[in-house]
């Protein structure tokens, strides 16, 4: 008989970045779209971030975690990821929530960027006012 593994799958997002994750059961293995975090992020303040929600509760060598991440650039992915880790946990205990949320991992960050508007350069920015 073959024995069920569990799965718990979520997603997050950020910016234009979504990031799909699964945890199992296991050593604390990560793969980031076939690829360890250290070689796919490259910055070590970025994987920190990424690793607050398994570290607040305690779970970061309890679960392998497999992500699959598209859109955006690394930051955008790196907040989508940690948001989608902590979907994910929330899944496996839900008395984690109360510890993510107060932590701020719960929330999705919803600041986008701001469209560039027709007869402008940008944004914000104005073509330079000439009076003569």
């Amino acid at each position: 008989m073959v024995e069920k593994v569990e799965k718990y799958r979520a997603s997050g997002s950020r910016k234009t970045s979504v990031a799909r994750v699964c945890l199992t059961p296991g050593t604390g293995i990560w793969v980031v779209n076939s690829k360890t975090p250290t070689i796919y992020f490259g910055n070590e303040a970025v994987i920190k971030f990424i690793e607050q929600p398994m570290k607040l509760t305690d779970t970061l060598t309890k679960f392998d975690l497999t992500a699959r991440l598209t859109g955006g650039g690394t930051v955008g992915q790196a907040g989508a990821l940690r948001h989608a880790i902590s979907r994910a946990l929330q899944l496996t205990d839900a008395s984690l929530r109360g510890v993510l949320k107060a932590s701020g991992c719960m929330t999705r960050d919803s600041r986008m960027k701001e469209r560039k508007k027709y007869g402008q350069p940008g944004a914000r920015k104005r073509f330079q006012f000439s009076k003569r």
